[in-house]
């Protein structure tokens, strides 16, 4: 039998030359631990940038309704994405699910 679990990560991208980088990952057990891991990722990220990129990060933390739907998503089986735009750097926070057999 099979449980399904739920893969976060956050990396940042600078599509000027093309690098990434790998800023952390994390797995969880829920849509909501998920959601949650991403919104603490998206604070720390925000905590660095000028007022003025940090702006829709503050509305996207106080957002409900697209929080509500980044868990329905998730509990769908589908990919949830939330993009950061700073300047020449675009940081990406993403979660998936997984599946893995259950013990």
């Amino acid at each position: 039998m099979l449980t399904r679990s739920y893969w976060c990560e956050a990396i940042a991208h600078t599509p000027d030359d093309g690098r990434t980088f790998w800023l952390g990952s994390h797995p969880t057990s829920s849509p909501r631990l998920a959601l949650r891991w991403l919104r603490q990722r998206a604070r720390h990220i925000s905590d660095q940038l000028d007022p003025p990129a940090a702006r829709p990060v503050f509305h996207w933390l106080a957002d409900d309704q697209e929080h509500e739907h980044a868990m329905a998503l998730l509990a769908s089986g589908a990919l949830y994405t939330y993009t950061i735009f700073d300047d020449a750097v675009r940081y990406l926070l993403t979660a998936h699910p997984t599946t893995r057999p259950r013990p």
